[in-house]
């Protein structure tokens, strides 16, 4: 599961575990946490934050740039929990790139890797870094890069092929990954472009990375672990019927909105529940056919009870599917 701003919560988290068998174990990320805020934050009480109590395989993704900031943080997700933590070095937001954040720091290498072993060096913890293809097309700066990131202590880098500037246009560049995974010793991770179990095994054939992180797809299709366990090891028992057709994943992803509210309840305030549904909801949505509908729907409910009553009768409607790919750059 990739790291998402406003998904990668407890109640997201809750989902897709749902799905999977217990014997099926990964590690699980937290959403984006700002070095800057977090030393003075309680952490299991914010909402970014909050974990449930069978929750120990956490993952957190640190921004920043400040190594005493970093520390910091470290240090107090450690306490917290944390599994490993993960270097932000991805995410190509405005306001990333002016405060010299996220992918900003892939414009200088010799930072990215001291900020690296700095973070190493600060913890007793595994090290991960996820970054992009770069601020332009450049190979040779690229492979310079990501050997830094393994100089520095880094315990594996996973790989988004896409430039800063395209976001999440265009096509993820795989080649990238297949690139960088033959000289690095450490493990790569590819991420992009994965909207189905079909999608992840082919990520494997070509590029041969060690592993592969999806994102927005799995809002839309929660099972896809449990799809992918059952293909690599047929005998395991599912807890749950998983969807054999696009109308049936319609029908599982309607119950899997009411999971999210019913969950949320538990963690959340009604409204940070229902605005975290409501994200939810717009990232999922162009993967059911009539999704605008739904997302139009989701703002007009002000409570729980209110979302429950309109997922019931929207998912009731005939001629409901979703759709095996849709475009990710929204």
């Amino acid at each position: 599961m990739a790291p998402m701003v406003g998904l990668t919560h407890v109640v997201f988290r809750s989902l897709v575990k749902s799905y999977l068998p217990c014997e099926i174990k990964t590690l699980w990320p937290t959403e984006m946490l700002n070095s800057r805020r977090l030393p003075h934050e309680r952490l299991g009480t914010t909402p970014q934050t909050i974990k449930a109590d069978s929750e120990n395989d956490l993952i957190p993704q640190i921004l920043g740039n400040d190594e005493l900031e970093i520390k910091n943080s470290i240090k107090k997700l450690e306490e917290w929990g944390a599994k490993a933590i993960d270097i932000n070095m991805g995410c190509p937001v405005k306001k990333a790139l002016v405060h010299n954040y996220g992918v900003a720091l892939m414009g200088d290498s010799q930072y990215a890797k001291r900020i690296t072993r700095f973070a190493v060096e600060s913890s007793s913890l595994p090290v991960s870094v996820k970054i992009r293809a770069g601020l332009q097309n450049d190979p040779l700066f690229l492979s310079q890069f990501v050997e830094g990131l393994q100089e520095a202590g880094a315990s594996w880098v996973c790989l988004h092929p896409r430039l800063a500037e395209q976001k999440r246009r265009g096509r993820a560049d795989w080649q990238q990954i297949k690139f960088i995974k033959t000289f690095l010793k450490i493990p790569v991770v590819g991420n992009g472009d994965i909207q189905t179990c079909e999608d992840v095994f082919k990520m494997l054939n070509e590029t041969g990375c060690d592993g592969v992180m999806i994102g927005r797809a799995l809002t839309a299709k929660p099972w896809m672990f449990a799809k992918i366990s059952k293909a690599v090891f047929p005998a395991i028992k599912i807890p749950v019927s998983l969807p054999e057709s696009l109308e049936e994943e319609a029908y599982i992803y309607g119950e899997a909105l009411k999971f999210f509210i019913n969950e949320s309840q538990k963690y959340f305030s009604e409204d940070q529940g229902l605005k975290r549904w409501r994200f939810f909801v717009k990232v999922s949505h162009p993967w059911l056919n009539f999704g605008h509908s739904l997302f139009a729907k989701s703002h007009k409910v002000s409570s729980y009870e209110q979302a429950l009553e309109m997922l019931n009768t929207f998912f009731k409607a005939p001629g409901l599917k979703m759709s095996n790919y849709t475009d990710l750059k929204y």
